[in-house]
């Protein structure tokens, strides 16, 4: 596969992800993942999990994977492709749907849709949670790290930055 190629198809799976991306691209992060490993074979899960934690520990858009993954496939040439395919397909259609948004906000069915768009992303992000999971848990210690950081977010007011630390403690000192 050419180099050409390979910027097309970047192109066109962060534009079809950039499209259905109610909620951001945390929400598509599934579909990303099973076209970046097991469609294209760009990279393995672990390496695409590890660029995912790499760019939500950096600052800035949760978008920052989709550049990420870009980068690791094409170059500066990849990442520009993949950036600007997820963010002009979308912002497109919100430009074009503004006015008629505006001319129908007191709709009843326009509500509807914004209830069931709600719904949708919020199984989207389940989903991406769950991906991400899986994909992290390689060992019997980062299933345990997973089990424990999850249930530890859902029962407790705890700060998700300090089980970052713990993992990244537990990493370095091989326990994980």
């Amino acid at each position: 596969m050419t180099g050409a190629d390979q910027l097309v198809d970047l192109a066109i799976v962060f534009a079809k992800a950039g499209l259905v991306a109610v909620g951001g691209v945390i929400t598509v992060l599934p579909e990303i993942k099973r076209q970046v490993v097991d469609v294209h074979h760009w990279m393995d899960g672990p390496s695409f999990a590890g660029l995912f934690a790499l760019a939500q520990a950096s600052p800035g858009p949760n978008m920052l994977v989709v550049t990420l993954v870009g980068w690791r496939v094409a170059g500066l040439a990849g990442a520009t492709v993949a950036s600007i395919s997820l963010i002009m397909p979308p912002a497109t259609l919100a430009y074009l749907m503004a006015s008629l948004w505006r001319r129908f906000r007191g709709a009843l069915w326009l509500r509807d849709i914004q209830a069931g768009l709600t719904s949708v992303t919020v199984g989207l992000i389940a989903a991406a949670a769950l991906l991400l999971a899986e994909g992290s848990a390689s060992t019997l210690g980062a299933a345990t790290m997973v089990v424990v950081s999850s249930a530890v977010l859902v029962w407790t007011k705890l700060n998700p930055l300090w089980l970052l630390g713990a993992g990244a403690a537990l990493g370095a000192l091989g326990v994980i």
